[in-house]
């Protein structure tokens, strides 16, 4: 088979021939048939994660088809469409990672892409735990994107505590956001989009935003509060003084749900979480439950990533364009074996 891999640290994505690999006891081999390039792929092709065996091959949005079943896996077939995304590990006792309690699970992670070859392949070996079925109405490029940046936001805003009607902002429309907006506005909340520049008012409001507010021109948090404040903020940027300043437009209660890294530190001071009774939080991603139940979501409410689509051997020029923030919205790899 073809795969992408880098052989060390900081080393080039090259394009290489390997062995198909054969599934073991409570394994699924899956055949590739698309991949989205996530930021968090960075922490193989960089070397920021502790411990990866190289050579590795990177990936953990990828879509694709069952084609053997390791002994002992019950539930699935030869045949059945599914997905793979981050999958933080299983006790094999029992079946918290299953019911999305999978922090539980994270002590020792297992991580496609880091802690064994991921999705830039034709063929990759997982868990069967770590699968997800993926709806007919979806593509396997469409899939693919929906099981990282889709199954983040999804999963954030179910779980915000927001219900619908309330005001919810989405900070940032790019990777992520651009499915958080449209993840809100299916949820029935009052929708607003926040990014910078006047020019991305009209993306806005095809995703389903009620309202924009362009950060370059005013104050986010003043804005914001100006429309009666927000019940949650879900920010997907990675600037820590911008997340600060939207900070300012919580409602009474609100929380600032924080879905994407700082390298610095965000700047909040005492005085707003305590008069407003607001909160700062993080969330991580989700299990493959909750894989399910975002692409089912989607299919059902018609959200859908927008992708650029590479070929396999094109990986590196889909990475780069990622990471230097070019993408619009996600890089999805393709194997050509439609």
């Amino acid at each position: 088979m073809r795969a992408m891999q880098v052989a060390k640290a900081g080393g080039p994505l090259e394009l290489v021939e390997k062995e198909i690999p054969s599934p073991g006891p409570g394994q699924v081999l899956v055949k590739v048939h698309a991949c989205g390039v996530c930021h968090s792929d960075s922490l193989t092709v960089e070397g920021h994660w502790p411990g990866i065996a190289y050579p590795r091959v990177p990936g953990h949005e990828a879509a694709g088809v069952v084609s053997a079943l390791g002994s002992g896996v019950l539930g699935w077939k030869a045949g059945d469409r599914v997905g793979i995304g981050w999958f933080g590990g299983s006790c094999g006792y029992c079946d918290s990672c299953r019911r999305g309690d999978f922090l539980n699970c994270l002590i020792n992670p297992q991580v496609p892409g880091i802690s064994w070859d991921g999705g830039y392949a034709e063929y990759v070996v997982v868990p069967s735990e770590a699968l997800a079925h993926i709806p007919d109405e979806l593509s396997f490029v469409e899939a693919g994107p929906l099981m990282c940046a889709g199954v983040t936001t999804f999963n954030a805003l179910r779980n915000s505590g927001a219900r619908a009607g309330d005001l919810v902002a989405v900070h940032g429309i790019g990777g992520l956001g651009h499915l958080g907006v449209q993840f809100a506005a299916r949820m029935g909340f009052r929708t607003v989009a926040i990014a910078r520049g006047a020019d991305k008012a009209a993306l806005a409001k095809k995703l389903g935003a009620h309202s924009y507010i362009d950060s370059a021109a005013e104050n986010a948090g003043k804005a914001l509060a100006k429309l009666g404040g927000a019940k949650v903020i879900i920010t997907t940027v990675t600037n820590a003084a911008a997340m600060g300043e939207v900070l300012g437009g919580l409602g009474i209660d609100g929380k600032l749900l924080i879905l994407g890294a700082s390298p610095e530190p965000i700047p909040v001071h005492s005085l707003q979480l305590i008069m407003g009774r607001k909160s700062v939080a993080g969330w991580p991603s989700g299990a493959s439950i909750d894989s399910e139940d975002t692409m089912r979501f989607s299919a059902l409410t018609g959200v859908r990533p927008m992708v650029q689509e590479f070929p396999l051997e094109k990986a590196a020029e889909g990475y780069r364009l990622m990471m230097d923030n070019k993408a619009r919205f996600r890089v999805v790899l393709t194997m050509g074996n439609e």
